[in-house]
């Protein structure tokens, strides 16, 4: 029984990861606290109720949030694209699925993955946040 335990204990610790090795190159973005509630029924939220549209939620996340709907879900990413420096050039603008940085090296972004398209030496994915939906009003939180 004592041999159980011992071979449980390693199991357990073995299998645990750090989630900080993957970050230690994403040190741009801020963890900021996030909690926006959003009423898709206000005009300037109801082209969410639709497939494939993305609406910015200003002065929340580092750069404001860009909220997508995936049409099995809605997504939140923070809009500051995190492969640069915060700065007026790194906020993300939306066209479709996509995000890109206005700075010179125009990093474009899924908004459906969180991934850099068309770039594969960035190294940071979007960062994310939690939304959870209640009939028309998404919570958007971290």
């Amino acid at each position: 029984m004592k041999s159980f335990f011992y071979l449980f204990l390693f199991i357990f610790i073995t299998s645990c990861s750090d989630n900080s090795v993957d970050d230690r190159n994403c040190r741009f973005l801020l963890n900021v606290g996030v909690n926006v509630s959003i009423n898709m029924s206000l005009p300037q939220y109801s082209q969410l109720q639709f497939i494939s549209n993305s609406v910015y939620v200003a002065n929340a996340g580092n750069a404001g949030i860009i909220v997508t709907n995936t049409g099995s879900g809605y997504l939140a990413w923070d809009a500051s694209d995190p492969n640069h420096t915060p700065s007026s050039c790194s906020t993300l603008t939306v066209s479709g699925l996509n995000a890109t940085c206005g700075c010179g090296d125009e990093n474009t972004y899924s908004l459906v993955t969180g991934q850099a398209i068309g770039n594969g030496d960035l190294q940071c994915p979007l960062k994310n946040y939690r939304v959870e939906q209640s009939g028309n009003v998404l919570l958007i939180y971290n």
